[in-house]
């Protein structure tokens, strides 16, 4: 499997840039992929530099990069605090993240990911996991469907499509792309089909893959690891993802305000570095999957 095969990295050149490398420092890419990213950050590496990469995906570990600098953990990000201590690393100068689906998930018709191909609904990142699509459709109870429409996909019509997905399920299985949108056809406009059905495609993948527990997991141990200097850099592709991140890269919370000292100044861990990053025209054209992205940078510093 050849990286190219995962299409041209989003926001190449920004996402590192924003890492500020330095050439003997230690990085870590937790959305490997194609390895895009990680070529990039490698070539920018002296010889006593080093970088960690991770990625659950078996397709993935197949673009391993032979470098001395370089090591590739066949593990979800969510972990990454674990494996670096394993790998005797404790503190590091960079964090980057791309989060989402692949290009190449996408377009891998088997994996279920897409709407363009009648497969099996998977939509598993990692093969290895119990729960996939077929589970998240046809066992979970009415009240957990409806969250993670209204949560995940942020569906008005999520009551409606709940509805409709139980009684269906009830008569036979939902197995398949083509079955989850024949059930989903009737409920909107045919100009809207398509964007309602990414919504639903989006919410279950999520709840599938817990893609929010782990990116709320990898933003807290982005703290804990990064020195003082050091930069994270992440590039998200959905509001869902981009909130967290926003407000986690200028308070170093999820929810609510720091601590405030009796001259009202609070500490944060970070400070943001430049402004919102979203890719050109031309980087669009380049690659679609680009025209969503949404980069942010930032910068730690203090242990808060």
């Amino acid at each position: 499997m050849q990286e190219n095969q995962y299409h041209k990295s989003v926001l190449l050149e920004e996402s590192i840039d924003g890492l500020n490398i330095k050439p003997d420092g230690v990085y870590v890419d937790v959305t490997f992929g194609g390895g895009g990213h990680s070529r990039e950050i490698l070539k920018r590496l002296g010889d006593d530099g080093r970088l960690y990469a991770f990625d659950q995906d078996p397709d993935a570990i197949q673009n391993e990069i032979d470098d001395p600098r370089f090591t590739l953990i066949q593990s979800n990000f969510s972990f990454m605090k674990r494996f670096l201590k394993l790998h005797g690393v404790s503190q590091v100068d960079g964090v980057l993240a791309d989060l989402g689906v692949s290009s190449h998930q996408f377009d891998e018709a088997d994996r279920g990911f897409s709407i363009r191909f009648d497969a099996r609904l998977d939509m598993r990142m990692n093969q290895e996991s119990e729960v996939d699509a077929v589970h998240v459709v046809n066992q979970y109870d009415e009240s957990d469907l409806l969250r993670i429409f209204k949560e995940y996909g942020e569906l008005r019509i999520a009551p409606k499509l709940v509805r409709r997905i139980v009684k269906e399920r009830a008569l036979q299985p939902i197995e398949t792309v083509g079955d989850l949108k024949r059930i989903c056809k009737p409920l909107v406009p045919a100009r809207m089909e398509n964007k309602l059905l990414a919504q639903v495609f989006q919410a279950i993948r999520i709840e599938v893959n817990r893609e929010m527990e782990v990116l709320y997991d990898f933003l807290i141990q982005a703290k804990e690891v990064l020195k003082i200097g050091g930069r994270l850099s992440v590039i998200s592709y959905h509001s869902l993802e981009d909130r967290p991140v926003k407000r986690f890269m200028r308070n170093g919370l999820f929810e609510g305000e720091p601590e405030k000292d009796v001259f009202g100044r609070a500490e944060v861990p970070f400070k943001k570095v430049g402004k919102l990053i979203v890719p050109t025209a031309a980087q669009i054209e380049e690659n679609n999957r680009a025209r969503s992205a949404k980069l942010r940078i930032a910068e730690k510093i203090a242990n808060v």
